[in-house]
């Protein structure tokens, strides 16, 4: 099983943090810079800590030199993803 979520990142942030839900977009922040994968690789890493999955689990899938990105999650689905992050 696999779940899909809409995340709207913010690179180069003061610190890594998953501030909500607007609107079915999750809202992430990191400090990592959107520069040679850095950004999305934060993000995959911040995710999986939230979810409290192995970060291999996390991938982005779409949308990796832009704000708006498609996120995978393998192994948990759409209910479980919201509730583990405040949805």
């Amino acid at each position: 099983m696999t779940t899909r979520i809409r995340v709207h990142l913010t690179p180069r942030a003061a610190r890594d943090e998953v501030t909500g839900w607007r609107n079915e977009v999750l809202r992430v922040r990191v400090a990592a810079p959107p520069v040679d994968g850095k950004a999305n690789a934060a993000l995959e890493r911040l995710l999986a800590k939230a979810l409290d999955i192995a970060p291999g689990r996390v991938r982005v899938s779409a949308g990796a030199r832009g704000r708006e990105k498609t996120v995978a999650i393998e192994g948990l689905d759409r209910d479980e993803v919201e509730a583990r992050l405040g949805g």
